[in-house]
């Protein structure tokens, strides 16, 4: 049985006051992503897939090589953290996906991003 690469996924978001503009329906989001490496063999992140979604249901849909410009070989027991953002016409939106990896050799494998919120402060009880 092949031991199956055992990545973790956190994220973090935070809202840009200072490069918001509510009045014309821009709200910007900062979010950190860490990428742990639970397994015993490298792996590297090889492209992304996000579905981006605002309050009132518009679905934008973002592929690309990497993050941030890199992709990384994560070590085992090591981890890669990288924060990036998102600008959505709404003070409320979610963000899903996954990640495009393969494994020490070769294999492409898919890890899951969990739905995480992006919201103002004071949307959030």
């Amino acid at each position: 049985m092949i031991d199956a690469p055992r990545v973790c996924v956190q994220v973090q978001s935070i809202y840009i006051e200072a490069q918001s503009s509510p009045d014309e329906e821009r709200y910007v989001f900062a979010y950190t992503i860490t990428i742990r490496n639970l397994g015993r063999h490298s792996v590297q992140l090889r492209g992304r897939h996000w579905l981006i979604t605002n309050a009132n249901g518009r679905q934008t849909e973002v592929h690309g090589e990497g993050v941030v410009g890199a992709q990384p070989v994560i070590d085992p027991g090591s981890e890669f953290q990288y924060t990036s953002g998102a600008i959505l016409e709404t003070p409320l939106g979610t963000m899903e996906g996954h990640y495009l990896m393969t494994d020490h050799q070769g294999e492409s494998f898919h890890v899951e991003i969990p739905v995480f919120r992006l919201a103002i402060p004071s949307l959030i009880h």
